[in-house]
C-alpha cells in the first residue's frame, strides 16, 4: 500500500517520548493495551484517559484497525496506523462517508473495548469512560465483560486492535515482543501505588452446543380403512320413510307417479312406464325455476344433499348441477353461499350412483329446496335425493313431541365392520361362555371367516329331542340391517339369559340356536366403505367374484316338477332330500365358496327352521321363490307345507311394528299391505336357485325370507329404532321351532335311534327324515294327522298324532320291527340273498300299497 513506507519511517525517527508521570496515589491506572480515543476539535479530551488531545490510535465505529494478524505491536501515539493486508478501514457506522485510500479516517469519540473473539478483561479500577452521549459494549460474541461500573461498549460491527504486549507480559498480552519505550500515562513497575498484575487466568473455551428440538405433531390414532366416511348429521329419513309424502313438494311435476313423493333417495320404479309408481320426482317444465322441497317440520341444521337420477329401464334422467335454498315461512328464501357467490353443486353423471354435496357452512332452516340448474342433455330434471341434517331442540314446536321411544335395551347400535363384527362376537362368548359358541363354516372368496354364534345350554352338542334353528343374514353385503339385528340379538339373548328372563331361559334351555350375520363378508365391506348412504341400491349386493348367492344355489325344483308331471313322485323320485346335479359338484361349476360353505353347514346340522333377513322392503315371503311355468316372471307357485308356511310368514309380519303399522306407506310400488305383508316368492318375482328352495328340498328345513326395511343401509341414528320394531318378531319366530309334532323313531329290539327314518304325514307330499340319533321335528298348523314312520329294513308303523295350538310340539314316537326280508336273511344259510322270485313278489307289494296309501281320501 502506498502508506505503509511512510508508515514506518516516522517510526523510526520519532523522538522518544517524554518520561510517565506518577500518578497521585488513588487515581486509577491506565489499563495496558487500551488506547484513548482523541478529543473532538473545541471539546477538551476525555478525562481519565492518560493521553493528550488529539492523540490518534482509537479504531472507529465499524472500522477494524490493528497491526497485522499475528503481531502484537501497535503503532506509536500520535502515528496513524495504516490498515494492514486484511483490514479495513471506514466511517463510523451509519455514515455515509468514506475516507480516501490510504488515509486514517477521523476516529469517533467511542472508546474502544476488547476484540472480537477475545477474553481480554481491563484491570479493575480503570476508568474507561466515554464521551457523553455514547456508550460502549463489549462485541457480540466477544467473551469480555466490561468492569463493574463501567459503560464500555462498542458498535456492533466493531473490531478493536489486540492489546499492546509489555516485556513481562501483562493480562491480555498475547506473545512477548520487542522492548519499546513506555507508553505515556503508565505507572513504572514497583513505583508508588503500583499493583502487582493480576496472575493470568487460563481461558477455557465452552463450546455451546444448542440442540434444536422439533417438536412432532402427535400421530392421529390410526382409522379402520373400512370404515365409513360420514357425515356427521344423519339424514332426514326421505329413504326410509321417516319423512313422509306430506313433506315433500315440488314446483312440478310431470305426472303423479313422478310427484314430489317420488323423489327419495333410491326409490325404485315399476316395470311399467307410466304407472303410479315411477322411480323419482321429475319437473313438468324445463328451466331453472324448479324446485323440490323439504319440510323438516323444525328448525334443523341442514349440512347436505345426496341426489340421484331417476330410476327407469326406459328413459335416462338426471340433474348435472343444482343451487340450494332455505327458508323459515316458504316465503322468504336464501340461497345458501360460498363466500359471497351464490352456490352452484356438482349433480350426478349417472343414473343410480348417488353424489354428496355438503354445505359450504351449515344452515339452520325449517325448509330446504334443491333448484336444479342444469340436467343431462339428452333428458329432463329428474332427480331422487336425501337431506342432511341435525334436529334442534324448538319446545313451541308440536312435532317435536311426536318423536319414535328410544329402546330400553343397551346394545352395541351402530354398523360393526368385519374386525368389530368379530370383537362383538369375542365379548358375548367372553361374557357367557356356558351357553355360546363361536365357530366358523367356511370362508369368502377374500378369505373373511364366515363366523356363526351359537347359544344353547349346551353348545357344541346335539340333544335328543332338542331342535335346531338358525338365522342367517347378509346373502346381499348391502343388505346390512339383518346383520345388526343378529349381533344385538346375541348380546341380547346373553344379557337376559343371565338375569334370568324366564323367556329367553327357556328359549335357550329347549332350542339350539345357530346366528350367521353375515354370509356375504366381502360384499359387506364393500359398502361399508362407502356409508349408509352413498353405497347406492346394488353397490356390495353381490360377492367378490359378481355372483348373487340367492341364485347361486343348486336348482332342485326343476327335478321335482319334471318327476311329478311324470308321476314318479314319491314311489320313484322322492319328494324331499332331493339330491344335487352332478354338474353342480364339478370344480368347474360357477358356485360361489360361500355357497359351498352354506350348503356343507345345512348338511352337518338338522335344521328344523330358518329364516334368511334381507332388505329394500317390508315384506316376508315363502317358498316356492321360483316359478314352475319357467318364462312367466311372476307366478303363485306354492310347495306342499303352503299353509304351514303362510303361518311362519305371518307370525314374523303382524308381530313386526313396522309392518302392522297402519300409517306405514309403500316402500316402492308394490302394495303388500293388501295381502297381511306376505306374500308367496314366485308371484312376487321368480328367483330361481334360491337358497329358501334348497333349504326346503335338501334338507328338513323349512325356511322364508324377512324383507326388514325400505332401506336396504339404514344410517346408524335408526339402529335403535328398528332392534324395537324387530325384537319381538326374532323371538316369536325362534319360538315357532317347537310347533308341531316331534319324536324318536328307535329299533323295537335294540332301543337304538334309527337314522334317515322316514316321516310322512296323511296328505302332505312332503317327507321329512331322523337325524343320525333318530329324532325329529315335523312342522305342522294345529290339526289331526296320521303319520307314518318307515326305515330300510323296517316293517312302516302308522299312529294318529293330535297338534294343538298351544306353541307346544306334540310328542310322536316311533318303535320299528324289522322287516320280514330281514328276518328271512337272519334264517337264511351264511347271509344268503333272496330268491328273486320271492324279492320282485315283495316289490309287487309294497308299491300296491303305496298306491293304495296315494288313493285313499
Amino acid at each position: 500500500m502506498p502508506g505503509l513506507p511512510l508508515a514506518l519511517m516516522l517510526l523510526l525517527l520519532a523522538p522518544p517520548p517524554p518520561p510517565a508521570r506518577a500518578v497521585p496515589p488513588g487515581s486509577a491506572p491506565r489499563p495496558r493495551g487500551l488506547a484513548a480515543a482523541p478529543a473532538e476539535p473545541g471539546r477538551p479530551g476525555a478525562a481519565g484517559m492518560g493521553t493528550p488531545g488529539g492523540a490518534a490510535g482509537a479504531t472507529p465505529g465499524g472500522t477494524a484497525a490493528g497491526p497485522p494478524k499475528g503481531t502484537g505491536a501497535a503503532p506509536p501515539t500520535g502515528t496513524a496506523a495504516a490498515p494492514s493486508k486484511g483490514t479495513t478501514a471506514g466511517p463510523p457506522k451509519g455514515t455515509g462517508a468514506t475516507p480516501p485510500r490510504g488515509t486514517a479516517p477521523r476516529p469517533p469519540p467511542t472508546t474502544a473495548g476488547p476484540p472480537k473473539g477475545t477474553g481480554a478483561t481491563p484491570p479493575r479500577g480503570t476508568a474507561a469512560t466515554p464521551p457523553k452521549g455514547t456508550a460502549t459494549a463489549p462485541p457480540k460474541g466477544t467473551g469480555a465483560a466490561p468492569p463493574k461500573g463501567t459503560r464500555a461498549s462498542t458498535s456492533k460491527s466493531t473490531t478493536a486492535a489486540p492489546p499492546i504486549s509489555a516485556a513481562g507480559g501483562g493480562p491480555g498480552s498475547a506473545a512477548p515482543s520487542s522492548p519499546g519505550p513506555p507508553e505515556r500515562g503508565r505507572l513504572k513497575e514497583g513505583g508508588p501505588g503500583a499493583k502487582a498484575p493480576a496472575p493470568r487466568k487460563k481461558l477455557v473455551r465452552v463450546k455451546v452446543v444448542k440442540k434444536k428440538v422439533v417438536k412432532k405433531k402427535p400421530k392421529a390414532p390410526a382409522k379402520d380403512a373400512a370404515a365409513p366416511q360420514e357425515p356427521q348429521c344423519p339424514p332426514l329419513g326421505l329413504e326410509s320413510l321417516r319423512v313422509l309424502d306430506s313433506q315433500l313438494r315440488a314446483s312440478s311435476d310431470k305426472r303423479y307417479g313422478l310427484g314430489a313423493h317420488r323423489g327419495r333417495l333410491n326409490i325404485q320404479s315399476g316395470l311399467y312406464d307410466g304407472d303410479f309408481y315411477d322411480g323419482g320426482w321429475c319437473a313438468g317444465q324445463e328451466d331453472t325455476e324448479q324446485w323440490l322441497e323439504v319440510d323438516a317440520r323444525g328448525l334443523t341444521n341442514f349440512t347436505g344433499v345426496i341426489t340421484q337420477g331417476l330410476n327407469s329401464i326406459w328413459t335416462y334422467d338426471w340433474v348435472t348441477s343444482y343451487k340450494v335454498q332455505v327458508s323459515n315461512d316458504t316465503h322468504t328464501w336464501q340461497p345458501c353461499r360460498n363466500g359471497t357467490e351464490e352456490a352452484v353443486f356438482p349433480g350426478n353423471k349417472d343414473p343410480e350412483t348417488p353424489v354428496l354435496n355438503l354445505l359450504p357452512s351449515p344452515v339452520v332452516a325449517r325448509y330446504l329446496r334443491i333448484n336444479p340448474q342444469s340436467w343431462f342433455q339428452n333428458g329432463t330434471i329428474c332427480l331422487r335425493a336425501e337431506v342432511l341434517g341435525c334436529p334442534l331442540p324448538d319446545p313451541n314446536n308440536i312435532y317435536s313431541w311426536h318423536s319414535q321411544p328410544l329402546p330400553t335395551d343397551k346394545l352395541d347400535f351402530r354398523h360393526h365392520n368385519y374386525k368389530e363384527m368379530r370383537k362383538l362376537m369375542k365379548r358375548v362368548n367372553d361374557e357367557c361362555p356356558n351357553i355360546t359358541r363361536v365357530y366358523s363354516i367356511g370362508k369368502s372368496y377374500l378369505g373373511l371367516k364366515m363366523y356363526v354364534m351359537e347359544i344353547s345350554d349346551n353348545p357344541g352338542q346335539h340333544e335328543v329331542g332338542e331342535p335346531e334353528f338358525r338365522y342367517v343374514a347378509g346373502m346381499h353385503g348391502n343388505e346390512v340391517l339383518g346383520r345388526e339385528l343378529l349381533l344385538n340379538l346375541m348380546e341380547y339373548l346373553c344379557r337376559e339369559f343371565r338375569l334370568g328372563n324366564p323367556r329367553v331361559v327357556q328359549l335357550v334351555t329347549e332350542t339350539r340356536i345357530h346366528l350367521l350375520p353375515s354370509m356375504n363378508p366381502d360384499g359387506y365391506e364393500t359398502a361399508y366403505k362407502l356409508g349408509s348412504e352413498l353405497s347406492g341400491w346394488a353397490m356390495g349386493r353381490w360377492t367378490y367374484e359378481g355372483i348373487d348367492l340367492n341364485h347361486n344355489f343348486a336348482d332342485l325344483n326343476t327335478a321335482l316338477w319334471d318327476a311329478e308331471d311324470n308321476d314318479l313322485v314319491p314311489h320313484e323320485f322322492p319328494n324331499h332330500y332331493i339330491p344335487i346335479p352332478e354338474y353342480y359338484t364339478f370344480a368347474n361349476a360357477t358356485v360361489a365358496p360361500e355357497t359351498r360353505a352354506v350348503i356343507d353347514w345345512m348338511q352337518r346340522y338338522p335344521f328344523v327352521l330358518s329364516a334368511n333377513l334381507h332388505g329394500g322392503e317390508l315384506v316376508v315371503t315363502y317358498p316356492f321363490d321360483m316359478t314352475r311355468t319357467y318364462w312367466k316372471a311372476q307366478e303363485l307357485t306354492p310347495t306342499a307345507d303352503d299353509g304351514v308356511f303362510r303361518w311362519l310368514a305371518t307370525v314374523y309380519a303382524t308381530s313386526n311394528l313396522a309392518m302392522a303399522s297402519e300409517e306405514r306407506r309403500l316402500c316402492h310400488y308394490d302394495d303388500f299391505i293388501r295381502f297381511g305383508n306376505i306374500i308367496n316368492g314366485a308371484n312376487w318375482h321368480t328367483v330361481p336357485g334360491s337358497m329358501n328352495d334348497f333349504s326346503y328340498l335338501h334338507t328338513n328345513c323349512f325356511e322364508i325370507t324377512v324383507e326388514l326395511s325400505c332401506d336396504k343401509f339404514p344410517h346408524a341414528s335408526e339402529l335403535p329404532v328398528e332392534w324395537e320394531n324387530n325384537r319381538e318378531s326374532l323371538l316369536l319366530y325362534m319360538e315357532q321351532v317347537h310347533r308341531g309334532i316331534k319324536g324318536v323313531v328307535r329299533d323295537r329290539d335294540t332301543e337304538q335311534g334309527i337314522a334317515n327314518a322316514i316321516i310322512s304325514v296323511d296328505g302332505i307330499n312332503h317327507d321329512v327324515r331322523t337325524a343320525f340319533d333318530g329324532d325329529y321335528w315335523r312342522l305342522l298348523n294345529p290339526g289331526e294327522y296320521e303319520v307314518t314312520a318307515r326305515a330300510e329294513g323296517y316293517e312302516a308303523a302308522t299312529q294318529p298324532c293330535r297338534v294343538s295350538y298351544e306353541n307346544v310340539p306334540t310328542p310322536c314316537s316311533f318303535r320299528l320291527a324289522r322287516a320280514r326280508r330281514q328276518r328271512l336273511r337272519g334264517r337264511l344259510p351264511g347271509g344268503a340273498r333272496l330268491p328273486p322270485d320271492l324279492l320282485l313278489r315283495l316289490r309287487r307289494q309294497r308299491l300296491r300299497r303305496l298306491r293304495a296309501h296315494r288313493r285313499a281320501p
